[in-house]
Parts: C-alpha cells; sequence; structure tokens
C-alpha cells in the first residue's frame, strides 16, 4: 500500500521560500527599485521557477508587499495606547510608525506607480484614521490648532511623512529614529516647537517599537 505523500513539509518550505523571497525583495528595492524578478531570485537563494511560483509578475510582488505593509501598519496601529495626552498620543504614533515606513518607505514610491495611488491609500488607512482620532481630540482639548478638520490635517501630515521617508530614499535625512518626524509632526500639529521637543524627548524612551513582519505566509 502506497503511504500518503508527507506534504506538510513542503508547505512549511513553500512558506519559508515566499517569506524569503519577500525579505529580500525589501532590501533590494530599496537599493535599486528596478531591480529585476531574475535577480531578485538570485539574491533570495531560490530558482526563478520558484519565485515565478509565487509571483508571477512585479505587480503581484508589490501587490504581496503591499499587503504586507498593511498587515504591520494594523498591527502597530492596534498596539498604540488610547489614553494618554494628545500631545503624548500623537509622538507615540509616530514613533511606533516610523520604522515601518522606513522599512517600506520604497515601496510607496513603487505602489503608487505599480498599483497606484488607491492601493497605497487603502494601505495607510489604518494609520490615517487612527492619526485623525487623535488629532479630533488633540483639538478638543485645544493642544492642537482646530483651522483644518481633523481628517485633512491628518492627510497633510501623512504626506509630510512620505516626503521625510523620500528624503531618506534621497540621501538628504539620515540617521533619524523617528524623533525629528516626531517633533516636526507636532509643530505642524500646532505645538509651539520647544514644546514639542519637550514632549517627544519624554515619549522617546518609551515609544513602542514596530511591529515586526511576518516571517511566514501561506503559499
Amino acid at each position: 500500500m502506497t503511504k500518503p505523500v508527507a506534504r506538510e513539509p513542503m508547505r512549511r518550505n513553500s512558506r519559508s521560500n515566499r517569506a524569503r523571497i519577500l525579505a529580500t525583495a525589501r532590501q533590494e528595492l530599496g537599493r535599486n527599485p528596478d531591480v529585476t524578478l531574475e535577480e531578485l531570485a538570485r539574491a533570495a537563494g531560490v530558482v526563478r521557477r520558484t519565485l515565478f511560483g509565487h509571483f508571477p509578475g512585479r505587480a503581484a510582488l508589490l501587490e504581496a508587499l503591499a499587503e504586507e505593509a498593511a498587515d504591520t501598519i494594523r498591527g502597530t496601529v492596534a498596539a498604540g495606547t488610547t489614553t494618554e495626552p494628545a500631545e503624548r498620543a500623537l509622538a507615540h504614533f509616530v514613533f511606533s510608525l516610523w520604522p515601518v515606513g522606513d522599512r517600506y518607505r520604497m515601496l510607496l514610491a513603487l505602489a503608487r506607480r505599480d498599483l497606484g495611488a488607491e492601493r497605497v491609500a487603502e494601505v495607510l488607512a489604518p494609520a490615517r484614521e487612527r492619526a485623525t482620532a487623535i488629532l479630533e481630540r488633540g483639538q478638543r482639548d485645544g493642544v492642537f490648532h482646530s483651522h483644518l478638520p481633523p481628517a485633512v490635517l491628518s492627510a497633510g501630515l501623512e504626506a509630510m511623512t512620505v516626503a521625510l521617508l523620500e528624503e531618506v530614499n534621497t540621501g538628504a535625512l539620515v540617521e533619524d529614529d523617528g524623533s525629528r518626524a516626531a517633533v516636526a509632526t507636532l509643530i505642524a500639529a500646532g505645538v509651539p516647537e520647544k514644546r514639542a521637543s519637550a514632549v517627544v524627548d519624554e515619549v522617546a524612551s518609551t515609544a513602542v517599537p514596530a511591529a515586526t513582519p511576518p516571517t511566514t505566509a501561506d503559499a
């Protein structure tokens, strides 16, 4: 009698390959946005057929990275606190999401071109919703300016953050752990510069680390 084929080791190997390809893609796309799938396969240590079995084209690979980024953002936002004062909450928010943005900064630019602005907006939606809630609370408390509606201000701060991340891509902004981005965000929200710097200094040592991207995925 023929024994059943042991498929679980095969599935584990497939998930491992997929995760390794995605991790390699995050790294290599950051170095060279025009890297080919064949080059990614070599860098990931898999044959071309294995990569194309998971991702039949560039768009499929970027979509998988976009979904991975969305999962990470959702996890990071869900782990955030909601009871502290709005200034501290906004600083914590920036600190927790800056490493995520730094990890996927090249993806933001590529996804706009390859997947469209609407898909990028979907990926960033949880972060924008949390930022809007923090800004709304801060406006009620009188610590943020109120000449823009919270949702509009949130969109503006998001655009500023993306611009800062793009400056990391160019090398103009380096070695930022999120502190400068957090100070800039608080100032843009209406907090005086000295107060913004003091708040960021207060929360810097207790900032919530970003969620770790998944290391395995369904084949």
